[in-house]
């Protein structure tokens, strides 16, 4: 992905220091890291022959928090150098939870543990994430100290339009004869 000219990476089910470490420096060229060199397209978004040089400090590196062992462990994954931000994945973190896979959930231990990962976020100044569904969800989560949200995906919200259409024009056309 960083070869094809990602920016960023957002690397689900990172649940310990080990990971995460790991993860960085499969995102980070030498002496920082162990990427190897094959930038052919993202080179070419900069200047020829300066993608390597500045790589390592423009590269987001993003773990998803969505377990419960990820959460016992935010400390030593946020410790670990070349941590950006994280990415919390409600849905899965539910499932590890012994809940049932969701978005935008009102359950009081989830919005505990969002509460515990901003607080880590904060001590440490790096960004928090959290997958959404609804825009008026995202808001709230922004409220609560969120600094990235996504609402939706891209199928997701593609389907949703198109059912809004259909729907558009059986209610112009009224009942089928």
């Amino acid at each position: 992905m960083l070869d094809g000219g990602a920016y960023g990476v957002i690397c689900p089910m990172v649940n310990t220091r080990e990971e995460a470490k790991a993860l960085v420096s499969y995102c980070r060229y030498p002496p920082k890291g162990q990427r190897s060199n094959g930038p052919i397209r993202a080179a070419m978004y900069g200047v020829a022959g300066d993608y390597q040089k500045t790589a390592n400090d423009e590269i987001l590196v993003i773990p998803m928090i969505e377990t419960r062992q990820a959460v016992e462990n935010i400390d030593d994954i946020l410790d670990v150098p070349g941590i950006d931000a994280i990415y919390v994945g409600p849905a899965d973190l539910a499932f590890s939870l012994g809940k049932t896979p969701k978005l935008d959930s009102e359950d009081s231990e989830q919005l505990s543990i969002y509460e515990t990962v901003l607080a880590a976020c904060l001590k440490r100044g790096i960004y928090p994430g959290i997958h959404c569904r609804e825009p008026a969800y995202a808001a709230r989560m922004i409220r609560m100290g969120f600094r990235l949200t996504t609402i939706a995906n891209d199928s997701g919200l593609m389907a949703k339009a198109a059912r809004a259409a259909v729907a558009g024009v059986w209610k112009e056309v009224g009942e089928f004869r």
